[in-house]
């Protein structure tokens, strides 16, 4: 399996650049479902497509009886111009939320989705020896659908991604800045719960030169922003676990000297305990209305639909961290801090035990999301091959029938 890994790297390389200079946006990963689902389809793995908007799931089956067990990789970019310099950098722009945008693998899915193709081709060339059926999910919309649209994970789940044949385990790796192929996770919540929110403000317009004759909302919501930093730094216990609450965007406002009647705030919210979670979900709404009224004005939060904590399960997590070791030379860690960040992978978890890790792949100028994210080494990527390999050859070898 080493060998063969690594004499398809070259090809990985070649799929993974190709994708990062062609990303897509949510529900519209058309080219690169179909890149996905040709390959499939050339090593003889059954294909579905259209799921979940632009989803493809194959079907290995192997040539001995056994479980089920699934790989997942995302395929969707985002709205970042790309500023790494790469010969093979995105120059692709098209419209998002009714504006012209750049759009840029600016979270590393390009490599997801060439590693998973890699692991997709080096089990179909051993389909004989493997005892029980691998599902290979790639899946759109990770970073969320366009506004007004279903997507990601929990549509994918919906239309059957997870059936026909049904899994008894998933795996999925993101990769990210650190030591080149290493691998690293924690067992149980390993990535935050995501909450994202609406607050809409009301006031009274008036002249910016007579703010006692309206309604001054632009006070308002400066406050409703320091009670939210508030609430998080002060209103918690802050050691029982991390839990973020940010505001992101504040539009309000056309003239420098008039006082609008509406603002309009948006951010998110980050926790990995379900009873702490609805605390603080109280306490930004009874800011946001007691704030409000005090101005004479009205306010109301809505709250998106939101990720739940990508939590890796404790038993199937201990199985295959010898597994994990192996393919990564032994460079593992598996008692990271906790990630900030969300994962919809949680989506799945829900459904059946589900692991996920990072992969390594040196430090680039810029954090993912950022317009300077990059693969920095490329050697990385078939140490995921071998991860999303063996964790499927693995589990399946002791999976019960």
């Amino acid at each position: 399996m080493f060998a063969a890994a690594k004499k398809i790297q070259p090809k990985v390389v070649e799929w993974r650049r190709d994708i990062h200079e062609h990303p897509e946006l949510g529900n519209n990963e058309v080219r690169t479902a179909k890149l996905v689902a040709e390959h499939l389809k050339k090593l003889g793995i059954e294909v579905r497509t259209g799921v979940g908007k632009t989803g493809v799931v194959g079907v290995l089956k192997g040539g001995r009886p056994g479980g089920v067990v699934a790989l997942r990789a995302d395929m969707d970019g985002l709205p970042v111009q790309e500023q790494t310099g790469a010969p093979f950098a995105s120059k692709v722009t098209t419209t998002y939320n009714g504006q012209t945008v750049h759009v840029a693998h600016a979270c590393g899915h390009d490599a997801h989705v060439a590693i998973l193709m890699g692991a997709a081709e080096v089990l179909a060339g051993m389909r004989d020896k493997i005892p029980g059926t691998v599902v290979f999910v790639f899946q759109p919309a990770e970073e969320g659908p366009p506004v007004g649209e279903e997507g990601g994970a929990p549509l994918m789940i919906k239309e059957g991604a997870l059936k026909n044949p049904a899994p008894a385990a998933i795996f999925g790796l993101h990769v990210v800045p650190g030591e080149v192929g290493q691998l690293t996770w924690r067992p149980g919540p390993m990535m935050a719960a995501s909450d994202r929110y609406e607050i809409k403000l009301k006031g009274k317009q008036t002249h910016g030169a007579n703010p006692w004759s309206g309604i001054d909302i632009a006070s308002m919501q400066a406050e409703v922003v320091l009670a939210f930093n508030q609430i998080a730094a002060r209103q918690i216990n802050v050691t029982r676990t991390p839990t973020i609450l940010t505001v992101a965007t504040v539009h309000g406002g056309v003239r420098y000297n008039i006082i609008p009647d509406d603002f309009t705030l948006a951010g998110t919210l980050r926790t990995f305990d379900p009873e702490l979670r609805k605390d603080v979900m109280a306490r930004a709404e009874k800011a946001v209305k007691g704030i409000a009224e005090r101005y004479g004005g009205s306010g109301q939060i809505e709250w998106g639909t939101p990720n739940p904590v990508t939590s890796n399960d404790p038993a199937l997590t201990a199985k295959m961290k010898p597994t994990l070791s192996r393919a990564a030379g032994g460079k593992i860690k598996d008692d990271i801090d906790y990630i900030t960040g969300a994962e919809d992978f949680s989506y799945y978890q829900r459904e059946i035990p589900g692991l996920f890790y990072d992969l390594g792949i040196g430090f680039p100028k810029g954090v993912n999301h950022s317009p300077f994210f990059n693969v920095m080494d490329e050697s990385a990527l078939e140490v995921g091959v071998r991860a999303q390999a063996l964790t499927a050859l693995d589990y399946l070898a002791t999976a019960k029938r």
